[in-house]
Formats: C-alpha cells, sequence, structure tokens
C-alpha cells in the first residue's frame, strides 16, 4: 500500500553514500527561509568527514535544523542525512541545556505538575504578563500559544472508564498513548479506545510508560531518553509477549521509538520495531484483509483538509490516514500541498528560531486559510498546536474524526460484535 521505509537495514553513519546533487537543500525548509543555515548536505555527509578528523569542526548552525527529516525523504540514495546532524549534535555538542530546555524537554514531569492545576495554569500561560516574563526569562517567545493541559489525565480516565471492559473482547492491542494524550488532550485517546472497541478490539495500557524522548533528543538530553527509553521497550516486550500490536496515534512518537532510538540512542529494538504502528495504519490493513468493517453515520458531513507531518511522510505512511479519512462518505477531503509547519516539537517555542518557524510554515498556512476546512487533519499533536495558532483553523487527528463519524452500532453489527 504506502512506501514504507526500510532504514533499519542501512547504517546511520552513512555519509560516503552521498551523490553530492544537492537535492536535500532544495527540499529543506530551513534553508528556503534561512540563509544562513549551511544546509543538509553540508552540515550532514560533507561535514562528517571533516567532524571525525576534528571535533573542532562541529558548527552549532546545525541547532537550526528542524530534524523533520524531508532532506531524507528526498534523497536518492538513502542517505540518512538527518541522522547524521542529529548524532552530531549528540557527540559534539558541549552547551548544557538551558533551564528552558529541560523544562520544555521534561514532559511527563511538567505534565504531572500541571495537570492538577490546569484550571490555573491555563489562564495563567496566556496572559501577556506572564508570556513577558517566559519571553525575558526563559527564552520561549511570547508570541508562542502554549497547548491547555487536562485537568483528568487520560490514564485516569482509562482506569475509571475503560479498564474492566476490555477483557471481554478476543483480540487485544496495547496502547502507548504519549504526552500530549495524557496530559493534554486525553479526548483522542477516549476516541481511540471508541473506534478499537467498535471492530472487537481490547485496548489496554504499557505496563510503564514514559515520554517517548523526542523532545529530550532534540534539546540535548540523551541519557535520559536513552533510559526512559529502555522502560518502554522493556514494557513493549511484555505487550508483544501477549500477543499484543503495541499502537499509537502520534506519528512522532512512533518514529522516534522505532527508528531513532535504534539511530540515535542505542537502543537495540529490532525485536520491538516492527510491532510497534500508528493506530491509522492498523486499521487501514485490517479493512484491506477484509477482518474488520467501518459504517459511518449518513448524517456526517465536514470538510477535511489533511496536513503530511514530516514523521509520517519519513515513515511513508501517509496514505494509511488519507484513505481511511477518504473511506468516511460525508467528508469533502482536501489534500493539502506537502510542507513543513515550521514547529518541529520544542523548536518552534524558542525565541531565536519563533521567526524562523512561522516562516517555514507560512506556506501552509495560507494554503489552509485558502482552502477554508471546517478540520485539518494531521497525525502529529505539535503540528496541531502550530496550525490553529497560525491558520486559526481547528485541528484534529484522524482517529478523532473517524470516532466522530462512526456509526458504533451499525460498526459492531458488520463485525459480528452483538
Amino acid at each position: 500500500m504506502a512506501n514504507e521505509t526500510q532504514t533499519q537495514n542501512v547504517s546511520v553513519n552513512n555519509f560516503e553514500q552521498c551523490l553530492k546533487c544537492s537535492i536535500c537543500t532544495v527540499y529543506c525548509p530551513v534553508s528556503a527561509v534561512s540563509p544562513e543555515y549551511p544546509g543538509p548536505k553540508q552540515a550532514g555527509p560533507d561535514a562528517e568527514r571533516y567532524r571525525m578528523k576534528n571535533k573542532e569542526f562541529f558548527d552549532d548552525a546545525l541547532k537550526m535544523c528542524l530534524n523533520c527529516k524531508r532532506c531524507e525523504v528526498a534523497c536518492p540514495n538513502d542517505v540518512h542525512i538527518g541522522d547524521i546532524i542529529q548524532a552530531a549534535r549528540i557527540k559534539y555538542n558541549t552547551h548544557r541545556p538551558k533551564l528552558r530546555d529541560m523544562m520544555l524537554a521534561n514532559t511527563d514531569f511538567v505534565g504531572t505538575m500541571a495537570s492538577p492545576f490546569a484550571a490555573i495554569a491555563n489562564p495563567i500561560l496566556k496572559l501577556k504578563p506572564m508570556k513577558a516574563i517566559l519571553h525575558g526569562v526563559m527564552a520561549i517567545d511570547k508570541h508562542r500559544t502554549f497547548p491547555d493541559y487536562s485537568s483528568r489525565k487520560f490514564e485516569s480516565w482509562f482506569k475509571k472508564n475503560a479498564a474492566s471492559e476490555q477483557d471481554k473482547f478476543n483480540k487485544h492491542v496495547s496502547y502507548f498513548h504519549g504526552c500530549y494524550v495524557n496530559y493534554n488532550y486525553p479526548q483522542l485517546g477516549i476516541d481511540f479506545v471508541k473506534v478499537m472497541n467498535a471492530v472487537g478490539y481490547g485496548v489496554h495500557l504499557l505496563e510503564k510508560e514514559k515520554c517517548c524522548g523526542v523532545a529530550l533528543i532534540a534539546n540535548g538530553m540523551p541519557k535520559q531518553a536513552k533510559r526512559q527509553g529502555e522502560v518502554n521497550m522493556t514494557s513493549m516486550r511484555k505487550a508483544i509477549a501477549n500477543g499484543h500490536q503495541v499502537l499509537t496515534t502520534s506519528s512522532t512518537c512512533t518514529f522516534t521509538m522505532r527508528d531513532e532510538y535504534d539511530h540515535l540512542l542505542g537502543i537495540d529494538n529490532h525485536d520491538v520495531r516492527d510491532s510497534i504502528s500508528l493506530a491509522t495504519r492498523f486499521l487501514f490493513q485490517l479493512i484491506e484483509k477484509g477482518e474488520i468493517k467501518l459504517a459511518f453515520r449518513e448524517d456526517y458531513h465536514k470538510r477535511v483538509a489533511y496536513h503530511s507531518a514530516c514523521h509520517m511522510e519519513r515513515m511513508g505512511w501517509v496514505p494509511y490516514s488519507t484513505q481511511l479519512l477518504r473511506m468516511i462518505l460525508g467528508i469533502d477531503f482536501v489534500m493539502l500541498e506537502s510542507q513543513c509547519c515550521g514547529i518541529s516539537g520544542t523548536y518552534g517555542f524558542k525565541k531565536e528560531n519563533y521567526e524562523r518557524s512561522q516562516a517555514i510554515g507560512k506556506g501552509l498556512f495560507d494554503q489552509i486559510k485558502e482552502v477554508n476546512p471546517d478540520y485539518v487533519a494531521t497525525d502529529c499533536e505539535t503540528c496541531k498546536w502550530q496550525i490553529e495558532m497560525s491558520a486559526g483553523t481547528p485541528v484534529m487527528n484522524p482517529i478523532s474524526i473517524i470516532a466522530e463519524a462512526l456509526d458504533i452500532e451499525a460498526t459492531r453489527k458488520l463485525n459480528n460484535l452483538d
């Protein structure tokens, strides 16, 4: 179905395969708006030859890289350009993370602290004086809007409302919900459980889950990222041993655990990698094999524009989400041109990156405003934050749109669950 990448079979530090064609630079969203950035070819394969001889050749300009992987998607010879750049940042960067970076990267800690006080924290973070303090003291740009925290964590909802019902199903999956679902938007996790139960699958949480670590990698804390990754791998191995696929609803969490654990953190995940999948991919493959069916409400009518998140494109999984959405007859579907939104997780929150982040995403924001959809659909939560702030359009994960459009009773009957 999709042109899925097979990056696990190629050496990460494969810079000698570079053809010098510079097509990666043409597709680099940073190079397009920041001439001072050397570009992926020069920052990656070219400079790696020098860095291997002398670490003094490390250039702080590499921090401008978004790690969007669009250079790797464009590369005709499967050079891991983005990984080469990120590995150099991990190996050669001598600057310790700032307090700002530690706060932005430690999503479990901050989420645990903020959730009980969400009713107070959310409005305070929107106040101009607070934004000015964060801008001046923490170097978090005053124009950036923070995502709201939920007063009820997804894990709490699941234990109270869903956990006892899951064993009645004959088939089961484990769910890596991630920080966003747990602390910011539990509704996506609720929607996931709704959809999976409707097609006959019980949902179980992992024995222990930590943030996937993508923000820790980006902010110079690879050792902590590795510790957290090892916890996730141990829990996933237990779930897989019980016959479960591990499903996610975040493209970036999925990509990080499947590829960057091995490539950047040295975590051996060869026995786990192929059992980690995005929920839309899992559902589409079941439909394609004739194992499940979906029925949708006849009164559901929405104009939906799909944004291809960068890491979705790197995995080659965009068609799974888009084809599922096209199955909803009441959707007027629009495929947006492939463009990076510019936020790249914590990157777009930082004062030194904000203007660049917005310049990168401007073409996408303008396109969305022109299309004027009811929703933008995307599989990345930080893309959601960027688009809602900068284009003013509500953004939903494809799973939430499917859950909203789904005819539960009809779907259950189609899958012989009644």
